[in-house]
């Protein structure tokens, strides 16, 4: 799922000098904000995607879209951007292809005990490494938050609808516990649920455990993203996952406007 964007220009206005990893921020010239220059429809341009200046060698990755005061206090967009490989922007503009060569995966881990630090994640590893060999990936984020439904609700909403991610993978908070809210939280703000994708991971569960009965995993979409819960081990998250992972290309490309018939010959 390569997705191209009109291509824009980065100001630099002064010499920038970029180690490989290090960030900028990129907002237009009339928030008279530090950093980088940018035309104020580039702000709109979803996570992962790659600014690529000509001849530069290296590109500039849209980690985040940000909200930061303007003129006056008055919210201006802007855009964080990250060097994939060392990188020297003279003073002047510079003309950039942007493109998003494959999926933006937002994992998020729901734990009061590894959102305190109390606790080592074991799950987003599992997550990544998995999708990460079946999915063509061009930006993957991890976020460990607490058992708390607001916070989630938030979280899923700016992570689909602002950001841009095209999948949400959380991990926690499926079971019958008086903190496991996380398909609450998922319900009151996805559009549409996808009960084939609940079904094919309550199946892959009862064939390991009869205990995979209990998990109240919830998968749908919001606007043009792709949202699954998991079950909050790191067994279970693979054993939900590997069965989704053949069709995400897929959904995501038909929820995204792909007119190509889905009949094979």
């Amino acid at each position: 799922m390569n997705e191209t964007f009109p291509a824009t220009v980065l100001t630099a206005p002064a010499a920038l000098d970029l180690a490989p990893g290090q960030a900028v921020l990129a907002a237009p010239a009339a928030a008279g904000l530090p950093g980088l220059h940018c035309d104020p429809a580039a702000c709109a341009l979803p996570v992962g995607t790659r600014l690529t200046p000509a001849l530069a060698g290296a590109a500039l990755v849209v980690e985040a879209r940000l909200t930061v005061p303007g003129p006056e206090q008055a919210p201006a967009p802007a855009l964080a951007l990250r060097a994939t490989a060392a990188l020297t922007l003279a003073p002047g503009e510079h003309p950039c292809t942007a493109a998003r060569p494959g999926l933006a995966l937002a994992v998020v881990i729901l734990s009061d005990k590894g959102a305190a630090g109390l606790r080592e994640d074991k799950c987003a590893p599992i997550i990544l490494e998995r999708a990460g060999a079946a999915l063509a990936l061009a930006h993957a984020r991890t976020w460990i938050i607490p058992d708390d439904p607001a916070r989630l609700r938030a979280l899923l909403t700016e992570l689909c609808l602002t950001q841009g991610f095209d999948l949400v993978l959380t991990s926690g908070g499926t079971g019958v516990g008086p903190r496991d809210t996380t398909p609450e939280a998922t319900l009151a703000v996805i559009d549409r649920r996808l009960p084939g994708f609940e079904r094919a991971m309550t199946a892959a569960s009862l064939a390991a455990t009869p205990h995979g009965a209990i998990s109240r995993a919830v998968a749908g979409t919001l606007g043009r993203a792709l949202v699954v819960n998991m079950p909050g081990s790191p067994k279970a998250v693979a054993e939900n996952l590997d069965p989704l992972l053949p069709t995400i290309t897929h959904t995501l490309k038909k929820l995204q406007g792909d007119p190509e018939d889905c009949a094979q010959a």
